[in-house]
């Protein structure tokens, strides 16, 4: 009996209801080792048309926008939804931060192409 040692919860990992036991390598589904980096299960999955890095390139969101909605989506999944939401918080108020610096530097040279 094989066991795994990944950090996912048994339901996500197994593909099993939820349980403490160990994950057993001969309950996980079959899962194409490449897409763990193409497509990771946390993310959603290749098969799902919400995936993260699908959702992000479709509205165009770039980089710190891109990171909010990943972490978010990703809640729980992957490390404690309090760390990805801390995450996506960092990334959602980086970009507030970058967008209120954008705007006054607008404002500056609208003032100063008007002569003020």
């Amino acid at each position: 009996m094989k066991i795994c040692n990944c950090t996912l919860p048994y339901e996500q990992c197994c593909g099993a209801k939820a349980s403490n036991s160990p994950h057993l390598i001969d309950n996980m589904p079959k899962y194409n080792p490449y897409e763990y980096v193409t497509h990771p299960i946390h993310y959603g999955g290749k098969d799902n048309p919400y995936e993260a890095i699908k959702v992000i390139e479709a509205w165009e969101l770039g980089f710190n926008l891109g990171n909010t909605i990943k972490y978010i989506s990703r809640a729980g999944k992957k490390d404690s939804i309090v760390q990805e939401l801390q995450k996506a918080l960092w990334y959602l108020e980086r970009e507030i931060k970058n967008q209120k610096s954008y705007a006054e530097e607008i404002t500056k040279e609208s003032k100063r192409d008007l002569g003020e």
